[in-house]
């Protein structure tokens, strides 16, 4: 039985919004907490890591020490008890978890445009909407740190995306629902969704960082990943990136197990696309790393064959832990973990994969979840390092955009934008928190240099 809509007017929803000032002032969002005694950063990602492939923790935290930028990806855990221990409004929608700017990216919508949105929901989970805001604008400090930029260029990136997307709900508060429900960032036309947001130069510089993207169509990804045997295609072996189920990582998870998760997973597909999936046959599976957060849990790409050989199909299956938003609140998680993160990215996203579903299986003698989406479907993201502080302020603002669309699917951008209000007030607590946030990144992030300097971790080679 689903409960009754709110009937609220738009002004009894902003007024909502503005009344929760008193509970959290919007200043008390600049504000990051103290620690308590005895906390060990890096103890708590050791914990973490517990129920990770053990042979794959080397890995991971090899490519969280590339840089403060990288450590802060594989870190979503350590900013979740941070943000647990603060203040948090009780304006709660279904967050990303994880909205750090790498976590925006570029790939087709199911009618084959291009589009620009969140892109990564391992951790999504209600939870309250200004986490998600602090995380990308810390994301976006850290990285303008990376690049050389001044404090005050710092700060001056953080003050322009907290305001765009603070004016950015404010819009969409004032849409109607299915305005809400259907924006995108289409990139064919975004000067057309953007038409008076964005200055003729700022649009200019949209076109800009798209450029700056990098990817490249499903047949091209293919291509390389996929070669012909005498047999038909196969995935190509590609340490530590693709590796035969033989190949390490310390995994009890045959072939045979994940071609079931394939076989599974389609009932939680619309009718159409159950028809669609019964057309291939699963070929060929690899164990999968990517990325930097995720390194250590189980992942595989699948190789599907459609018509004939010259019509493959690939799927990622990845496996979903609990969520750092839940694990850093203390709260139980209602839903199996694969369930939660396809009805998290099915609410946020715009146009959500096509393929997405999720299985829960007995496996190794435990009860494992697994997401399952196309692994490459025209996905491109941008190259931070590439991006000068003009570009880095668009980016920035593209990613608030996206982010402001996401939150106000649930249905409270009218509370939201009440309690954010008008002046840059929220702006300037969003841009304190993450130069903050900045410096206990990097101390983190020494931290774990050091225990690797004294042997207590080891990174691969």
């Amino acid at each position: 039985m689903t409960s009754a809509p709110d009937r609220a007017t738009f002004e009894e929803r902003r007024g909502r919004g503005r009344s929760l000032r008193s509970e959290t002032p919007r200043l008390s969002l600049a504000v990051l907490s103290e620690r308590p005694d005895g906390y060990d950063a890096v103890a708590r990602l050791q914990e973490q890591a517990a129920t990770r492939v053990p042979e794959l923790l080397p890995l991971r935290y090899q490519r969280m020490l590339e840089s403060p930028l990288a450590f802060f990806r594989g870190a979503a855990l350590l900013m979740a008890d941070d943000l647990a221990r603060g203040d948090s409004t009780a304006l709660e929608v279904q967050i990303c978890g994880d909205a750090h700017l790498s976590n925006f990216g570029i790939f087709s919508s199911p009618e084959r445009q291009m589009v620009f949105d969140v892109n990564d929901f391992d951790e999504t989970e209600v939870g309250p909407f200004e986490w998600d805001v602090k995380r990308l604008v810390a994301s976006l400090v850290i990285a303008s740190q990376l690049l050389g930029h001044t404090a005050r260029q710092q700060e001056t990136i953080a003050l322009r995306a907290a305001r765009e997307y603070r004016s950015s709900m404010a819009r969409f508060a004032a849409q109607t629902r299915l305005e809400v429900w259907y924006a995108t960032l289409n990139l064919d036309a975004v000067v057309q969704d953007l038409r008076g947001f964005f200055s003729d130069g700022a649009r200019r510089k949209i076109d800009d960082v798209v450029r700056h993207a990098k990817g490249e169509d499903s047949l091209q990804a293919f291509a390389k990943v996929l070669v012909y045997g005498d047999h038909g295609p196969t995935i190509a072996t590609d340490p530590p990136h693709f590796t035969g189920l033989d190949g390490g990582g310390g995994s009890p998870i045959s072939a045979s197990d994940v071609f079931d998760i394939v076989a599974g997973y389609g009932k939680t597909l619309s009718s159409d696309r159950q028809v669609l999936l019964k057309q291939f046959s699963a070929r060929d599976v690899a164990r999968h790393v990517v990325g930097v957060g995720s390194v250590g849990t189980e992942c595989f790409a699948v190789l599907l064959i459609g018509r004939d050989e010259h019509d493959p199909f690939l799927l990622q299956i990845k496996e979903a832990q609990s969520s750092v938003v839940t694990i850093a609140r203390a709260l139980d998680e209602p839903l199996e973990p694969g369930d939660r993160v396809v009805r998290g990215q099915r609410l946020m996203q715009a146009t959500p994969d096509a393929f997405l579903g999720w299985d829960t299986v007995q496996l190794g003698g435990r009860r494992r979840s697994f997401y399952v989406r196309q692994l490459y479907d025209n996905k491109a993201s941008v190259d931070v390092e590439r991006l000068d502080e003009s570009l880095l302020v668009v980016y920035g603002r593209l990613c608030a955009w996206t982010l402001a669309r996401a939150h106000a699917r649930s249905g409270r951008g009218a509370e939201i934008a009440g309690y954010l209000g008008k002046g840059d007030r929220v702006d300037e607590s969003m841009a304190a928190f993450a130069l903050a946030y900045r410096d206990r990144n990097q101390d983190d992030y020494e931290a774990l240099k050091g225990e690797v300097e004294r042997g207590g971790i080891t990174v691969a080679s």
